[in-house]
């Protein structure tokens, strides 16, 4: 089943997942009732008060992390959109090797298809500098798969965390406040975003909605690494508030390829 995604907002589907258990089956994605991005802002704006996590500062430094993240990662088991089982550490060279690790929400997250859509198109920029690009989305790998095939986006880059492992040693934010009223989650309002969006959901389908609802809560996060040491550190505060690729580009090209 394909959903076209429509311009006028985010906030109302918003308001519709916020109200149910997320151990239920998400409603259908109808992005219809608002009129602009303006009032959607607006409407996701007046929920600011109904949680006491949505102004959180970012905690997106290095030095929040321990030294030995990429030790504590690496035992860690995700899997290939085949469905293959691969253990963290196996994911790039972990002496000398530049990686830019994405951890996505989850698949059926429609922000999440225009970040991979972003990435993809910057892969051969991450390739011309000798940098691997990893993305890992929440999901069974049969979603992996049908993301792959439909955004499209390189098999070989993409793997699936169907329980969240990577995502909860790494603190990522998780929770309602966080997904659906968070300030942050704003930017996605934007003209230029929704426009963004709209390209990257042209095959959209919500069957690649986790069978473990609780996910859709989870947000992601951008990470950069040389071997074992952590570069750069980026939390999700809220739901398409992802890095910035000028500073993603900046760290790759700034650290000498072995």
């Amino acid at each position: 089943m394909a959903i076209r995604i429509s311009l006028p907002t985010f906030a109302s589907s918003f308001s519709q997942l916020s109200s149910i258990s997320p151990f239920q089956s998400p409603p259908s994605l109808s992005l219809s009732s608002l009129s602009s991005p303006t009032t959607a802002i607006r409407s996701l704006n007046s929920h600011r008060g109904r949680n006491p996590t949505a102004l959180v500062p970012k905690a997106s430094l290095t030095t929040d992390f321990s030294p030995e993240i990429a030790d504590v990662l690496g035992d860690v088991n995700i899997f290939t959109a085949a469905g293959d089982s691969v253990a963290f550490n196996q994911l790039w060279d972990q002496s000398e090797g530049i990686a830019v690790v994405a951890l996505l929400r989850h698949f059926g997250c429609p922000c999440c298809w225009e970040l991979a859509s972003t990435l993809k198109e910057s892969i051969p920029k991450f390739e011309s500098a000798g940098v691997k690009l990893i993305a890992i989305g929440i999901g069974e790998p049969k979603k992996a798969q049908i993301f792959a095939e439909r955004l499209p986006f390189p098999l070989d880059s993409l793997y699936a965390d169907p329980e969240r492992k990577a995502y909860n040693l790494l603190g990522l934010y998780y929770g309602i406040g966080r997904t659906f009223f968070n300030p942050a989650s704003a930017k996605v309002l934007s003209r230029s975003r929704f426009e963004a969006l709209q390209k990257a959901t042209k095959n959209y389908t919500i069957e690649v909605t986790p069978d473990d609802r609780g996910s859709v809560l989870q947000q992601g996060g951008m990470f950069v690494f040389k071997g074992k040491e952590l570069l750069y550190a980026w939390k999700d505060e809220g739901t398409g508030d992802h890095a910035p690729l000028d500073d993603i580009f900046n760290i790759c090209c700034k650290v000498p390829v072995a």
